[in-house]
């Protein structure tokens, strides 16, 4: 049976193996990582949700929540969403979704948002069928 939780710190290590998953050419730093998601966890406005069976993590989702002038109020956005490969296809992420989402909605988000990479075409088709709709661009520009 698989549970939605709140993440500890406890749970950093395993959570590290699904962002491998979720960014597979990308050099991931434990050491640079560990104090992020310890901020977050510590954050009144980021929450981040794990999906549990048998005390093993096989999906995890992060939000923040930010004031938006566009809403007249606050945003939810989605920064991560992911789930083991041998897990896909079981509803988890879908439940975790569904959770994330009424944090948004218990925080007073009047809409939830996330940007996914033009590659994941399957996770494309996960959110229009989540009711989500595609309506802009992200721009994005490296500050280093």
């Amino acid at each position: 049976m698989t549970v939605i939780r709140q993440c500890t710190s406890a749970d950093f290590e395993q959570i590290l193996v699904l962002l491998e998953h979720l960014w597979p050419d990308k050099a991931l730093d434990p050491d640079a990582l560990r104090p992020v998601y310890s901020r977050g966890l510590a954050s009144d406005l980021q929450h981040y949700l794990c999906a549990v069976e048998n005390e093993k993590v096989v999906g995890f989702c992060s939000l923040t929540i930010k004031s938006n002038l566009w809403q007249a109020g606050y945003l939810a956005h989605i920064d991560e969403l992911v789930v083991s490969k041998q897990k896909r296809g079981l509803g988890i992420g879908s439940a975790l979704l569904a959770a994330i989402i009424g944090v948004a909605k218990e925080a007073g988000c009047s809409r939830v948002e996330l940007d996914s990479a033009f590659h994941r075409v399957q996770a494309h088709a996960f959110y229009q069928r989540q009711g989500f709709e595609n309506r802009a661009y992200l721009f994005s520009k490296s500050l280093q």
